[in-house]
């Protein structure tokens, strides 16, 4: 009976060596990449987790996510307090981002700029009472600013009958005045507000005052894009119904002062 032929031994090394010595090369080379995630500068780190926290609002406190671990080493049940974690990584040991250097010259630059803002508006405000006397309207047309604007108020009984959108025929000369000078103004954005007393409408063709707010203050748009040369992109329009006011609705007089409509006038330094 014919015997199987036995193989050969093998020649070379053991099969299992060369199983090992891949493994080796693996370790080798995890420890040179600990090694030098290890040698980070730290200044830089703390520079770009700045950046990420400015930027997307996730790095924020001087924890890590390798290391100290809260997202990882502790395990999925701490992501409950992912909410605490994205708040609390990339600030130093202090709780502070920016060197204190640094953050008194952002706020003086802040401060600088402010001052600009107001200037520009204080300027504008001037050139528009200047225009508003000349026309004999100054009385017609309250102006206030702040540092974004100037705010031209207009008397909504002026403009409007009582529980109507429909412009007067007294409106027509205070709108031309006025249109003609936001077409000086007209590179930055303007917006029209419409304002009501807090009288319940009844019998009227709106049934409430954030609708007749809204008309009036699309009326005043509407005739403005027609009389003038302003982009219509660059005008906004909205209704505030009876939630701002500027005096008591428990008397006539307060009342009256609450029905107007109000063209906010941004300075060429701010944006809306």
């Amino acid at each position: 009976m014919a015997k199987r032929k036995e193989d050969p031994p093998p020649s070379g090394s053991p099969a299992w060596m060369a199983t090992f010595a891949d493994l080796m090369n693996l370790l080798l080379c995890f420890f040179v990449l600990l090694f030098s995630m290890s040698s980070v500068d730290a200044q830089k780190f703390e520079l770009i987790s700045a950046s990420f926290n400015q930027t997307f609002s996730i790095f924020a406190a001087g924890a890590t996510s390798i290391g100290e671990g809260v997202l990882i080493s502790n395990g999925a049940s701490q992501l409950r307090e992912l909410a605490e974690y994205m708040n609390s990584t990339g600030l130093n040991s202090e709780g502070d981002i920016i060197p204190d250097e640094m953050k008194d010259e952002l706020k003086e630059a802040e401060k600088t700029m402010d001052e600009a803002k107001l200037a520009e508006s204080e300027k504008m405000a001037g050139q528009i009472e200047e225009a508003l006397q000349e026309k004999n309207l100054d009385k017609e047309v309250d102006i206030e600013f702040t540092a974004q604007y100037v705010q031209l108020t207009l008397n909504g009984n002026l403009l409007f009958d009582s529980g109507s959108v429909e412009l007067t025929a007294a409106a027509f000369p205070v709108l031309d005045q006025v249109g003609l000078i936001l077409q000086r103004y007209a590179g930055g954005l303007i917006q029209i507000e419409g304002h009501t007393d807090n009288v319940p409408m009844s019998g009227a063709k709106y049934s409430n005052n954030d609708e007749l707010s809204s008309g009036r203050a699309y009326s005043v748009f509407n005739y403005l894009i027609e009389n003038t040369t302003i982009d219509p992109g660059m005008i906004i329009h909205a209704g505030r119904g009876e939630y701002n006011p500027i005096a008591e609705n428990t008397t006539d007089g307060g009342r009256k002062k609450n029905r107007r409509v109000e063209i906010k006038i941004y300075n060429s330094l701010s944006s809306y």
